[in-house]
């Protein structure tokens, strides 16, 4: 199992085909919120895959950027970049001591990675990973499932909900989109 990240809220959403991912922007250190509007998404390959991280900032942005040269040696195939990418981070004896989880995506799918060699797609194009995860991911759930609303606003409903539930979440979110 994945080690839980307490430290942010990462959520995707994929709808009509369209991608939405959308991150909190606050940073803590211990129990301390001290950054209230951190970017944690990623445009990557060229504009065409979006990558957002929780966890330990540079760690993530290392990782980002390792996934990205696994995408662009893949010809941007998200799940063949990300299996390669997986592997290298399980076994590399430096970045596996790394702290973070991934979110990944572009228009042909969407992936959670992680140093454990996860590479998880989501069985309803729900997604979400650190400490407000569950709550953004059972909001979305039921946003997409009981609404007609787009991708863009249901990650972003979904943060605000797990912004009231989480203390590591707030409700500065940012969204970018593919689709």
């Amino acid at each position: 199992m994945a080690k839980r990240i307490r430290s942010t809220t990462i959520i995707g959403v994929r709808r009509d085909g369209k991608v939405a991912l959308a991150g909190d922007g606050q940073v803590t250190l211990g129990n301390t919120a001290i950054k209230h509007t951190a970017r944690k998404i990623a445009r990557i390959h060229e504009g065409s895959a979006l990558a957002g991280y929780a966890g330990t900032a540079a760690d993530a942005l290392a990782l980002i950027d390792k996934f990205e040269g696994h995408l662009k040696e893949a010809r941007g195939s998200l799940e063949r970049a990300a299996v390669e990418f997986a592997k290298e981070w399980r076994t590399d004896r430096i970045l596996r001591r790394l702290e973070a989880m991934l979110i990944v995506a572009n228009r042909d799918g969407m992936l959670v990675l992680s140093g454990n060699g996860d590479v998880i797609r989501p069985d309803e194009d729900v997604v979400a990973i650190g400490s407000g995860g569950p709550h953004a991911h059972a909001a979305a759930l039921a946003l997409r499932r009981h609404t007609d609303l787009p991708a863009e606003a249901i990650v972003r409903e979904a943060l605000i909900i797990a912004s009231s539930l989480c203390i590591y979440t707030n409700d500065q979110v940012i969204v970018e989109t593919l689709g």
